[in-house]
């Protein structure tokens, strides 16, 4: 299949910003990125996988991985940036290809695998715009247009099982109240939502963009599910 594009997201502080927040941007502005996440447990065993190539402002600013395999799941080649730009806004992107899991398979799901992704976000001076793409997927449909936190449910095995997983596209995850930060990824899999042999989270291109403070720079030392998506 083509790529698909995501409609792009956004997120905005709310409250009144002074002005003394917009020029503190350049110097507080935080970006981070990964190519992805893995933590699982499939028949009592876990499978962990911290942020691959990480990057984040004021750390590794640039990074890169090899193909790997964790479990049942890979990534193939896979780079991200994380850079602060002339006027102080901040640009994170992710980029990868050939990502694969077969945990579902064992279950009788499908192979699921997406051959190139990328995930991005940028600072602007009152909050933060999200994007990915994803091209030639399998194991899912996904729609010409991906709305944000678009959710796809892979069913159980036979009428009236609990579904295998959920994969959410484009997730937008942004705090309550609104800081102006977000966190964006292109996949999000989440196995037995509602219980069963498996349980954990896949992430597929996460990037996280904070105008303000440390929102973003703390994302790429998170493991895969212990962010929320927000309430749509």
């Amino acid at each position: 299949m083509a790529r698909v594009k995501a409609v792009l997201a956004a997120a905005l502080c709310l409250a009144a910003v002074p002005a003394t927040a917009h020029a503190q941007q350049a110097q507080t502005g935080t970006g981070a990125g990964s190519v992805g996440a893995v933590n699982v447990t499939v028949g009592g065993q876990p499978t962990h996988a911290d942020p691959i190539a990480a990057c984040a402002l004021g750390g590794t600013e640039r990074n890169r991985n090899d193909p790997v395999v964790y479990g049942d799941t890979s990534y193939g080649l896979g780079e991200t940036s994380c850079t602060r730009n002339q006027d102080g806004t901040v640009a994170v992107q992710v980029s990868g290809a050939r990502f694969e899991t077969a945990v579902l398979r064992r279950y009788g799901g499908p192979l699921i695998s997406v051959r190139t992704f990328t995930a991005g976000c940028t600072t602007t001076a009152t909050g933060s715009n999200g994007s990915m793409e994803v091209g030639r997927v399998t194991g899912f449909t996904v729609p010409p247009t991906i709305e944000p936190n678009y959710t796809v449910t892979i069913p159980g095995r036979a009428a009236g099982d609990p579904p295998l997983a959920e994969v959410v596209l484009n997730e937008l995850i942004v705090p309550t109240p609104a800081d102006g930060s977000l966190v964006t990824n292109a996949v999000h899999i989440k196995l037995f939502p509602q219980g069963g042999p498996a349980s954990g989270d896949i992430l597929v291109g996460t990037a996280a963009c904070d105008p303000f403070g440390a929102q973003a720079s703390q994302v790429s030392a998170r493991p895969a599910g212990s962010v929320k998506p927000s309430d749509r």
